[in-house]
């Protein structure tokens, strides 16, 4: 089985990669010569992952799945939400949105926060949605270098690391992009 992971994300792609099993083919957006920017214009997490894999399906006509990820912090009316990636502007730069959200937190006491990431999976004509949640923490400071984002920022409860600290194959058994993947997984293999 061939399918495509519609993702310019190449932290994304490594982490989901190391989970695929080696029957599917995992093909990149590369790899189907896919080099434009794919939308992402939907005012939810779930609008985003179903727009991208419909783009991707449309267009090159392959079986895909693409994902949208946001951080939901509580305190912040759940944002940055499904404006992470630009929480601090249209450069998408992942220190400037950190810093940002350590602003906002600063004299919040509350600092519980989640990661939701729902895949859509365009497949026979149909389209699948997957969800997964890693409930957690907003640090004080930055921790960590593994990982990208908002990981060095990110404990996830009952756990004394944030996801930068973390080995890459503890953070696919307990975090959100690796929950969503394995109900992606295990319903392909249904």
């Amino acid at each position: 089985m061939e399918l495509v992971f519609a993702t310019n994300n190449l932290n994304k792609l490594k982490e989901v990669q190391l989970l695929i099993p080696e029957h599917i083919k995992l093909l990149t957006l590369k790899d189907i010569g896919c080099f434009e920017d794919v939308p992402e214009t939907q005012s939810t997490i779930e609008g985003n992952a179903m727009q991208k894999a419909t783009y991707i399906k449309e267009r090159y006509g392959y079986d895909c799945f693409a994902d949208d990820t946001g951080l939901e912090v509580e305190a912040l009316n759940n944002e940055p939400g499904v404006f992470s990636a630009r929480y601090a502007g249209e450069q998408r730069k992942a220190q400037h949105n950190i810093q940002k959200l350590l602003k906002e937190l600063a004299t919040k006491k509350n600092r519980n926060a989640q990661f939701k990431t729902v895949i859509s999976l365009q497949i026979n004509n149909t389209n699948y949605t997957f969800t997964g949640i890693c409930k957690g923490e907003i640090t004080k400071t930055q921790q960590g270098e593994k990982g990208f984002g908002y990981d060095p920022v990110f404990k996830p409860h009952g756990y004394n690391q944030t996801f930068a600290e973390m080995d890459l194959s503890l953070k696919n058994t307990i975090g959100h992009r690796g929950k969503a993947i394995l109900q992606l997984i295990q319903f392909l293999n249904s």
